[in-house]
Order: structure tokens, then sequence, then C-alpha cells
């Protein structure tokens, strides 16, 4: 990575990218253009033919990954740090530092090993890709609903047709941008960041944060808490971006300063590296209460924490250790973000996917099912007995989850990933969830299911939690489209009664079919009242309630 700089207002170049451009100019960007094609999920990459399987030209090895010299075309593998052969071929070349990832068509840098960015390469990119796509009579573009480059941007340079660029976007039956809700704007992707983008959609449009920033709650021009060493604030630099989202510019924006920010909270992840969307979304709350936490903490002394994060995301959670022998229950609370929730299994009649045989059933799972997956008993293995306070030994035991708090606003996230120990991999459930647009979390508190467990007796509960709002809808949905290795994060958002799909700088009217048939990773739902406190509010409408909470889709599974 690139030395950290206490002034940085951008992402700093690479220095050997930049010689490179000094030297060579644009032309390996434009040769480069032939040989690009694009996957079925949008993304884009080197064309090869089918039959001829990729090699390096140092070792003749054909695993790891594989980059192609934007120099000399030559073809070189990285498999680990102690076996990159990018590097020695830069170092047995001169000048031949950049070179372009054959599976992602992304620039990388064999010196510095690491992917990196520029706008032009880009501009090349998105103009081969437009370039090739199909008009139909009305201007518009062939297929309706496709995904352009990861890596968009609408400041082509004077050697692209830009009439004929703005031509090719324009989408049947779109609205205009001007017709956009206020806050509804495309974020550019800055190299791999769509994990990033699809996640700021949902956090900048979660009522209770929106209102906490758009009232200036948290200013970063008067705010006392950036660090004396490198001035950086990571509640600063979102409350730029919401300044920035709501000022009514309809231009793609770049967050590349709040990027940068959150490099320096985690380190770890700081690379042009694809990252998991749920993991940054725990790490950017996390990045908030590192900031604004302790100074809550000493304001409400002996109370949960007040910092904003908290107080929208954050959750309880009871887990009930029930003694088989006894019938002893020892009770523990746990804080949580958001709730994870495995995809549960039933079967489904194939009457309406045309796809399968006569009588076929096909696994399918819902939200509510994955819900009461969660909270149901489970024995616990002979390798987890737990010790009995009642029978004073070890004991069998039964387990059973439930949700203590609700919070403000409530983020499931859907395992999706998977690793068998047994066989050393990891893959994508690729199974669709069926899932309700308003959603009651009623049954899943712990007074529901103490009460179900032990019939109508009556129990008392701290906190009052029957008075605590159980009615939900949602207003954001992040999902993922492709493979475990290399996939790309898409935001769908509800405001004022539309969808809208967030693809990086590209935003566009869908359907609710169409959310409903996406495979969603992280959904982010709202309390009916705190939706409906802001209903005068220009981002979020009282939402009309759904007669039917499911609509069957064909062909899903």
């Amino acid at each position: 990575m690139s030395a950290r700089n206490s002034s940085f207002t951008t992402l700093k170049p690479c220095k050997h990218l930049v010689d490179y451009k000094l030297k060579h100019g644009l032309k390996g960007y434009n040769l480069i253009q032939d040989s690009l094609k694009c996957s079925p999920y949008g993304t884009s990459m080197i064309n090869k033919p089918k039959s001829e399987i990729p090699r390096c030209s140092f070792c003749s090895g054909y695993n790891g990954r594989f980059y192609m010299c934007l120099i000399c075309s030559s073809v070189t593998c990285r498999v680990a740090s102690e076996s990159n052969h990018t590097l020695l071929h830069s170092e047995s070349n001169d000048s031949h530092e950049i070179a372009v990832d054959i599976e992602r068509a992304e620039l990388y840098c064999c010196v510095c090993c690491d992917q990196v960015y520029d706008p032009e390469f880009d501009k090349a990119v998105v103009c081969k890709k437009m370039m090739g796509l199909p008009e139909n009579g009305n201007g518009g573009i062939e297929g309706g609903e496709f995904r352009l480059s990861k890596r968009k941007r609408l400041d082509f340079g004077a050697d692209f047709d830009l009439k004929s660029v703005k031509r090719l976007v324009l989408r049947k039956k779109q609205r205009s941008k001007s017709c956009f809700p206020l806050g509804l704007r495309g974020l550019n992707n800055l190299g791999n960041t769509c994990f990033m983008n699809s996640v700021l959609q949902a956090l900048i449009h979660a009522p209770p944060l929106r209102n906490y920033f758009l009232s200036d709650k948290h200013n970063h021009e008067r705010c006392c808490r950036k660090s004396p060493a490198d001035k950086l604030c990571l509640p600063c630099d979102i409350d730029v971006i919401f300044s920035a989202v709501f000022s009514g510019d309809k231009s793609p924006y770049s967050p590349a300063k709040f990027l940068y920010s959150w490099w320096q909270h985690s380190e770890n992840l700081a690379s042009y590296e694809q990252q998991d969307a749920h993991e940054f979304f725990i790490s950017v709350l996390d990045g908030i209460h590192e900031k604004l936490g302790k100074a809550s903490l000493a304001i409400k002394d002996k109370e949960d924490c007040q910092c904003i994060a908290h107080r929208v995301f954050s959750g309880l959670l009871r887990s009930d250790l029930t003694c088989t022998s006894c019938g002893f229950t020892s009770s523990t609370y746990d804080p949580c973000l958001d709730i994870s929730l495995d995809l549960n299994i039933s079967t489904s009649s194939s009457s309406t996917d045309f796809t399968s045989k006569p009588n076929e059933t096909i696994p399918v799972s819902t939200l509510t099912g994955s819900l009461d997956l969660f909270t149901r008993p489970e024995k616990l293995g002979s390798d987890q007995k737990i010790y009995c306070e009642n029978c004073q030994e070890k004991q069998n035991a039964l387990k059973q989850m439930s949700i203590k708090k609700l919070p403000l606003v409530l983020c499931l996230h859907i395992k999706r990933f998977e690793h068998s120990t047994i066989r050393k991999m990891s893959r994508k459930i690729d199974r669709h969830l069926q899932f309700p647009f308003s959603l009651d979390m009623n049954p899943y508190l712990s007074s529901s299911i103490v009460k179900k467990r032990f019939g109508n007796r009556i129990f008392s509960f701290e906190g009052d939690e029957l008075d605590v709002s159980t009615e939900f809808e949602v207003f954001a949905v992040v999902t993922h489209s492709g493979m475990l290795e290399s996939g790309h994060y898409v935001t769908y958002l509800r405001l004022t009664n539309q969808w809208y799909r967030c693809d990086d700088a590209w935003i566009t009217e869908v359907d609710e079919e169409v959310v409903r048939a996406s495979q969603c990773y992280l959904m982010f739902y709202v309390q009916k009242v705190v939706c409906n406190k802001g209903s005068d509010d220009m981002s979020c409408q009282p939402v009309l309630p759904l007669a039917d909470p499911f609509v069957p889709i064909a062909g899903y599974c």
C-alpha cells in the first residue's frame, strides 16, 4: 500500500503507475480494449479462447492468479508471496511494472503487489462495454436488466463519444434523474468497492441514522474528536457523505476520503481486493462507536452506549440453557448489531416452476422459516455438556436463542457462504429466499418464546417488552450475485413506495418482483413507528401495507 498521508484528499496514485503513464500514455489501455469481454454477471475480464488455459511464461503453471503485462503481453502467475512470478517479470524487465488481472480486468502493480486504480483505465473498460451493447429502436438497450462493469464513471474524457454513451444508458420507461427522491445518488466504484457502496446506500437511507447526521448532531467542520496525528474521524467522513448525497447533486459521488479513513480503522482490510459486505457493515459501526461511544458513556454513566451506531442498530439476544435432567434454566444476554440467519430448507410444489419436472418438489427458504430456525431449541452434543447449578454436575442441555430487545433498525444477515473443514473448501449457497416487506418480530421475542415453552403461565419480563413495537418495514436489501471468489454487490432501496436499484454509480427504478427474485445477503428493516414519524420527511414516506407477504417465484431454489 502507498504511504499514508495526513493531508489526504484523494487516493494517492501508485508511483509505478504514474511512471508508466508518463512513458507510454494511454497506449496500453487502448490496446487492451480489444481483449476485453464481459462475464454473465457484468464483470470484465481478458478474453481468451475456450480451449486455451492460461499458463505462466516463467513456470508454465496454471495455478493462482494470472496477470498480463501491459508492455509485452507476457502472462505471469502469482500463487503466493513466496511464488510471485509477476514480481520476477518486473525485476527482469525494465519498466514492466504494470499488468492487468486476466480474470478481473483490473490494473495490478507487480512491484507493490496490489491492485491500483486509475480513472482513465475505467474509461477504457466502460467505453468498451457500452459499445458492445445492442440498441433497440427506442434508443435504449436491448435486454432491459443488465449490469455494466463494476467500475463505472460518468466523467468520460474527450477520447470517447459522450453523446453516444449517454444515449446507450437510457432505459425504457426509466424515470429521469431529476425525479429521483432527494438523497438518491450513485457512488463511484473506486476499484472492487461495490461491497462498500452497497452498504453505504443502506446506511444513508436508514431513517434514524439519516436524521442524526442531517440534523447536524455530528458536524465534520466542528468535530473535536479527530485524531491529532492524522486528523481522521470516520463519523466526520460519513457526515461528508450525507452532505454530498443530500446536496441535490445527481452526478455520482466518489467516497474516496471515507475509504481511506476506513482503511485506517481496519488496516487488515486495507486493499483493493473485494471484501465481504457484512464484515464491512460491522466494521463501520465499530468505527463510529470507537469515536462516539466513549463520549456517550461518559455522559450516560452505567447505561448502555448512546452512540448513534448502537442507538440505531443495537439489540439484545437472550440465550437459554436448559438442563435436560432437572429442567433448570440459566440465561445469558449478549448485545448484537445484526442477526445472522441460516437458510432453512422446506419443500415446495413446482407447479409454477416450468423448468422442473411435473410433481417435483424443490427446496425453498423463507425469512420467517430462517427466524424460526434461529429461535428453535437445539440439543447440544455430548461433548458440550454444561454445568447445572441445580444438579451440581455436568448435564446434557437444550439451547434456545431469542430476542430480548429489538433495535430501531434491524439488520438480518443471510449466511450464504459456508466452509467445509472436511473438504477444506468454501462455497456459496445460491438458494432463493422469500421474504416479506412487512415483518412482525413478536414471535421471536424472549417473552413469546418463553411463554410458548411453558404454555399459558404468566411471566414477568424486565423492560416491559410488550410495549415495544415489533412491526418492521423493509427499506434496503443488499444482494450478492456471482461466485464466492468473484461476485458483485447491489443494493435495492425502497423510497416513497418505489424500489430503486443502486449498482455503484448507476441508479434505476425496478419493480418489486425484481427485488423479490434477488439473492438477498443483508436485509434492513426499520420499525414502523420510526418510519411513520418521519412520514413528512423527504426520504421516509409511510409504506403501504402488503396484502400478500410472499409472491411465489418460479425457477428459484
